[in-house]
């Protein structure tokens, strides 16, 4: 694992699992403690007078980077806040159905079924096959759940259990055509693919900005259709409800203050997307063209190894894949303990756990323990020879 490139991971570990919480190198880091320093030097007028328009010029950095209309971008502190934002926020009709896939986090479907009992709406969860042949299967399986009574769908952009690229452009059109909207979860998808929310048309979209654009914990985005922002509210009320418009939109003034908090990570976020365009000659594209086709090099070493086929097309993979450990019995404490034994062992860091998780969890559905990788340019491909060595010797 290379330590010149600005990131203060520990030495000692073998780190694959950029995907779960991401890791922020240190000039971002320097940057957004310098926006500290400038906060607590005079925090009224930070706050109260500054903010806005600091916010105003983060949001119109981070939109140019997502291809996202900047007024239909509010600020979050993670991905699961901003889909609890819209789902909190919409009503249903009893016997309405939510439907979403067994892919998905475990955090989004019971976001889901708290929603759907609350208003006596159903959580329909469709299976998709995980080995899986390509997109095909994802529209198919999706969309021949639709109903007449789905109100909404929920999918992933890129999946986190299983590290799948979903078709979510194919899919929203057709759900579009039909009348439904779309919530896509797309918390991995910032920095590991190229996103154009504003093409891609979906009612609601939210990605993280602490994983692949590697900007500061408690940094995220939702986005909502222009057409669509008037039902979409805060977790929390305050004065944006009744505050004087003043030129702005309600939805600005109620998602830019919802209390005292410390707003760092969200200005910082442009300051790391810049900062990981500056580590590759070609920006952006090279950093993300780079990323997979490490993630690909690295699911190959491990399948020859294990003796294994790729369990998805090249296609459907970006910065992470995700493998079958077969031989680890599908239960969520062995699949627990075995990660726990390959970092303390091994010294490596990377996820194992049971698919689907726990939530998505339909009868006929065999659960399988996986494993998966993630790429992120401190990576080299002798950490994926070290995960592939282990994990035979563990075997």
């Amino acid at each position: 694992m290379r330590t010149d490139l600005g990131w203060r991971l520990d030495p000692t570990v073998t780190f694959l699992n950029h995907g779960s919480y991401g890791a922020c190198p240190e000039p971002v880091l320097a940057f957004q403690g310098a926006m500290r320093v400038r906060l607590e030097a005079e925090p009224v007028r930070f706050l109260s007078g500054d903010l806005p328009g600091l916010l105003d010029a983060a949001r119109v950095a981070v939109g140019r980077f997502l291809r996202a209309d900047p007024e239909g971008i509010a600020f979050v502190t993670n991905a699961t806040t901003g889909y609890n934002t819209v789902l909190q926020s919409l009503r249903f009709q009893p016997g309405d159905e939510l439907l979403t896939d067994d892919h998905e986090y475990n955090a989004t479907i019971n976001a889901m079924r708290a929603v759907a009992t609350r208003d006596g709406a159903r959580v329909v969860v469709t299976p998709i096959p995980f080995p899986t042949e390509g997109p095909g299967v994802v529209l198919e399986a999706i969309l021949g759940a639709v109903t007449a009574r789905t109100r909404l769908v929920v999918v992933s952009q890129v999946s986190s259990v299983t590290a799948l690229i979903f078709p979510v452009a194919e899919l929203i059109a057709e759900l579009h055509r039909r009348g439904i909207d779309t919530l896509v979860d797309a918390a991995h998808a910032p920095g590991m693919v190229p996103v154009d929310v504003d093409a891609l048309g979906a009612a609601y979209w939210t990605g993280n900005g602490h994983k692949w654009l590697c900007g500061p914990k408690g940094s995220a985005v939702l986005w909502v259709r222009e057409d669509r922002r008037d039902r979409i509210h805060p977790l929390v009320v305050s004065h944006g409800a009744n505050a004087p418009l003043a030129g702005r939109a309600r939805f600005r003034h109620e998602f830019d203050w919802v209390g005292t908090a410390d707003p760092t990570g969200f200005l910082a976020l442009p300051a790391a997307i810049d900062w990981m365009a500056a580590q590759a000659p070609g920006g952006w594209p090279h950093v993300m063209a780079a990323n997979r086709a490490l993630a690909l090099d690295g699911r190959d070493r491990l399948c020859a190894a294990l003796g294994i086929e790729p369990p998805a097309p090249d296609d459907m993979l970006g910065s992470m894949a995700a493998l079958p450990l077969d031989w680890i019995p599908a239960e969520d404490d062995v699949a627990e303990r075995f990660g726990r034994r390959l970092k303390a062992e091994e010294h490596i860091q990377a996820p194992v756990g049971v698919w689907p998780v726990p939530a998505a969890r339909t009868h006929g559905v065999r659960p399988t323990t996986s494993i998966r990788i993630s790429a992120q340019l401190y990576n080299e491909p002798t950490d994926y020879d070290r995960l592939a060595a282990a994990l035979v010797k563990m075997r």
